[in-house]
Order: structure tokens, then C-alpha cells, then sequence
């Protein structure tokens, strides 16, 4: 009897465990709920806190997050503190709802292709949205950070209902623990896919001249996402003319963001790197 893929399978599913749980979060709920897309029967939404005096032909800037959940699992609750909060600093805030990997025939280029058409339709109704389509930034938490900067690497995969004239790189972005580097140990298991199908899909190996400005959030006790794939992503951004800080939390393992005195701290950064990308007003 071969027993090393029931195990294999129950540390799998342990894992995911895991990452859903680091997702969970409650918060404010949404201001409203739009439908970016229809991928078959199943209908995608899109979450929008928008600040105080909020009117449809104002200019601001925003930030898209993306939930993470190892591509299997999660929501967009999982940004809504984040959403909340910076609305109230006067972005428009937005959380995604992707097709997710445990759904039948789903796989991670569909996870990609959702994500970019959740921004390319924020960008296209930028007029009706208050936004200032020059201004959009991106964000995510562990696989949803993958989902954030494949917007800025992965330029193959697009949905083919796509308007692929509007660009997907965002003027910032904002990972949280993220999968940017998925030739890590474990990456095949969590993905289910074999390297080298990981490495097409993995924005390090798709790095170019133009990334946008990038804060990493981290733990430096991860054993989920190694933080050293954080400091090698930073790295080559810096080597190809760009900007990019890791900001490492110690001690802390992967989802710390969500729980406190971690989500306030790591909130607190992600505002002052806003306010460096001019995003955000200086109080």
C-alpha cells in the first residue's frame, strides 16, 4: 500500500486549512457590490467602500485587493478592514471576488484572468466609480498577493472577453506574505501543479523594467511562504531600475496581518507607503 499520498494529501489539506483561516476576517461590510463578470453560470463580484462625500465624478485614487486562500478558498471580507480604513483616508477601496481552484475544472490561470478583469472593469468604469484611472493601485495576501502582481507580470494570461487594450499594471502595490516566487519548497503540493507550470505562473520568473512601486509585508517565521522569496522578488525589481522594501514582521508566521497588533501595524505601513506614491494624503 503506498501511503505516502494520503499523507501528502492530508498535510495538503491541513495547509489550506491554514491559509483559509488566516483569511477569515470580518469587518466593515461593503458600500456596494457590483458584478465585473460572468465566467459561465457564475456571476464575480466586486466590493466598493467609497469615503465620505464620496460622488460619482470625483477623481481619486483606489487600491483593488485580492484575497488569499491558496487559490482554493477565501472572500472579499478578507480586505474589508483595509477597504474600511483607507476609505476613510478618501480612496476608493475594492475587494475581489474570484473563481476559486476548488471549484470543478477551475485552475490558477483562471484565478489570473478573474483578477485582471476585476481591474480592467474598475479601470473602464473609473468615470462612474469616482477613480482616477491613472491612480489604481493593487493588493492581496498570500495567493491574492500572487493574484496583485501577475496584474504587473504575467502579460499572457488574460480572459479573451478581455478588453487587453487597458493596461492591468497598477501604479502601486501593496503584498501581504504574497506568492511571488513559487519555486519554493512546497509550492507543487499547495498548487497542485508541477514546476515547471509553476514557474509560468509565477510573477519572479516574469520580472521587467517598469514594476510598479512594491511594499512586501512578511513574517520572518513563514514556513508557508518562505520570506526569503519576499527579499528575492524585492531584489530583482531594485536590480531592474525599480522600487521595492520588504518590511519583515519578527517572529511572525503567515497571515500575521490579520491579527492584532499586527493588522494595525501593518495597516499603518501600507498607509505610509500610500502616502510616498502620493496615493494618499499626508494628515
Amino acid at each position: 500500500m503506498n501511503i505516502q499520498r494520503p499523507i501528502l494529501t492530508i498535510l495538503g489539506t491541513l495547509f489550506l486549512a491554514t491559509l483559509s483561516h488566516a483569511q477569515k476576517t470580518d469587518g466593515p461590510p461593503p458600500d456596494e457590490k457590483r458584478i465585473y463578470k460572468e465566467a459561465g453560470a457564475k456571476k464575480l463580484e466586486i466590493w466598493v467602500w467609497k469615503p465620505a462625500g464620496w460622488k460619482a465624478d470625483d477623481k481619486r485614487s483606489a487600491i483593488i485587493f485580492y484575497h488569499g486562500g491558496g487559490w482554493r478558498s477565501g472572500s472579499p471580507t478578507a480586505f474589508s478592514r483595509q477597504c474600511a480604513r483607507l476609505a476613510e483616508r478618501g480612496m476608493v477601496g475594492f475587494s475581489v471576488q474570484y473563481r476559486l481552484t476548488s471549484q470543478p475544472g477551475i485552475t490558477i490561470e483562471d484565478c489570473v484572468k478573474d483578477a485582471k478583469s476585476a481591474f480592467r472593469w474598475v479601470k473602464g468604469h473609473a468615470a462612474e466609480l469616482g477613480v482616477d484611472p491613472t491612480k489604481i493601485a493593487a493588493g492581496g495576501g498570500s495567493a491574492g498577493g500572487h493574484l496583485a502582481a501577475a496584474l504587473a507580470t504575467l502579460d499572457d494570461i488574460n480572459d479573451p472577453s478581455d478588453n487587453t487594450g487597458i493596461s492591468t499594471v497598477p501604479v502601486a502595490l501593496a503584498l501581504f506574505n504574497p506568492g511571488v516566487k513559487l519555486d519554493f519548497k512546497g509550492a507543487e503540493r499547495v498548487a497542485s501543479r508541477p514546476k515547471a507550470e509553476l514557474l509560468r505562473l509565477s510573477p519572479y520568473h516574469h520580472l521587467k523594467a517598469g514594476h510598479p512601486p512594491t511594499l512586501i509585508l512578511h513574517g520572518d517565521a513563514d514556513t508557508t511562504v518562505p520570506i526569503q522569496t519576499a527579499h528575492d522578488y524585492a531584489a530583482k525589481i531594485k536590480e531592474l531600475g525599480g522600487q521595492a522594501e520588504v518590511t519583515v514582521s519578527a517572529g511572525q508566521g503567515h497571515g500575521f496581518f490579520n491579527r492584532s497588533p499586527h493588522f494595525e501595524q501593518t495597516l499603518k505601513q501600507t498607509e505610509g507607503f500610500l502616502e510616498k506614491q502620493k496615493l494618499l494624503a499626508v494628515p
